[in-house]
């Protein structure tokens, strides 16, 4: 009886043991170390980002090894000034599937441009910002067209003439895409924005290539009516950004890889522009109608 009893309370004790340490397990898995985590769930982000697949965080966040990273900020990777090392937390790629911003020969010209159009971008009719399909630099229609005319106007010709004077030498492709807002047109000219939006982009085509002898073979033009917005188009600022014409001057690295890209031109000698000549495309073209 003693032997049988001394068996029981041995079992007992096992038993008790290992509820003991079932319990110390669950208690254990349910505390997440935060730190660790959040660096996964940052170096996964950062290993989405070279693959282009999320854009880059500008917000300002320590990466002290020391500090935990709360995970409401696990999606900024990175900080402003970009002192932070993200190659501790991830090892970078080798080779490069899909820029995230513009590569090394658009920024170059991105500066250029900055520096030429100073005055518009100080006045907000000209924005230039780099994106994954090339540099696009929007002409806001505020300074550079009346209200429902596919004319520019005279006196924004001269912006026209220093944007032409760093892109012309250049041999990357050019998209003209010419964009609305969502308020209706129907006028004698253009029964809606659709005809308007390519209105605009094939007149700043054609006086590519007649006023700055532009190669016919670099450029393209689209219209997209009210429906690639910027802003919101519920106030009149937001559509005001909206009503633009952009020049997207094409990522190369793009270019190769799309079968149905345009080869390169050479670069082509700069033209002065006529002298004698005010009108915008060098060929007499009536003003539309104000815009309805």
């Amino acid at each position: 009886m003693t032997r049988w009893w001394s068996a029981l309370l041995v079992s007992y004790a096992d038993f008790i043991t290992l509820l003991f340490a079932f319990f110390v397990v669950l208690y254990a898995s349910s505390q997440v170390d935060k730190r660790r985590a959040g660096g996964l769930a940052m170096a996964i982000q950062v290993a989405f980002q070279e693959l282009g697949v999320f854009d880059t965080s500008n917000t300002h966040i320590p990466l002290s090894d020391a500090e935990a990273i709360p995970f409401s900020n696990v999606q900024a990777v990175e900080n402003v000034e970009r002192t932070a090392d993200l190659e501790r937390v991830v090892q970078p790629m080798k080779g490069i599937l899909a820029p995230t911003s513009a590569p090394t020969p658009l920024k170059d010209i991105q500066a250029e441009l900055e520096k030429a159009l100073a005055p518009e971008i100080k006045r907000r009719v000209v924005d230039i910002k780099p994106k994954k399909e090339g540099l696009v630099v929007s002409l806001r229609e505020m300074g550079f067209y009346e209200s429902g005319s596919s004319t520019m106007r005279t006196s924004s010709v001269e912006a026209v003439d220093r944007l032409a004077k760093v892109i012309i030498p250049r041999s990357e492709n050019l998209r003209i895409e010419g964009h609305t807002d969502n308020i209706p047109i129907h006028n004698s000219h253009f029964p809606s924005n659709w005809e308007l939006s390519t209105a605009r982009s094939t007149e700043l085509v054609r006086m590519f290539i007649v006023r700055y002898r532009v190669e016919p073979n670099r450029l393209s033009a689209a219209g997209f009516a009210e429906y690639h917005p910027v802003d919101d188009n519920d106030t009149p600022e937001g559509r005001a950004r909206n009503r633009r014409i952009d020049v997207v001057i094409l990522n190369p690295a793009l270019q190769e890889k799309s079968p149905f890209a345009t080869p390169p031109a050479a670069p082509a000698t700069i033209h002065s522009p006529p002298e004698t000549s005010t009108d915008p495309t060098a060929s007499p073209a009536p003003s539309g109608p104000a815009r309805q």
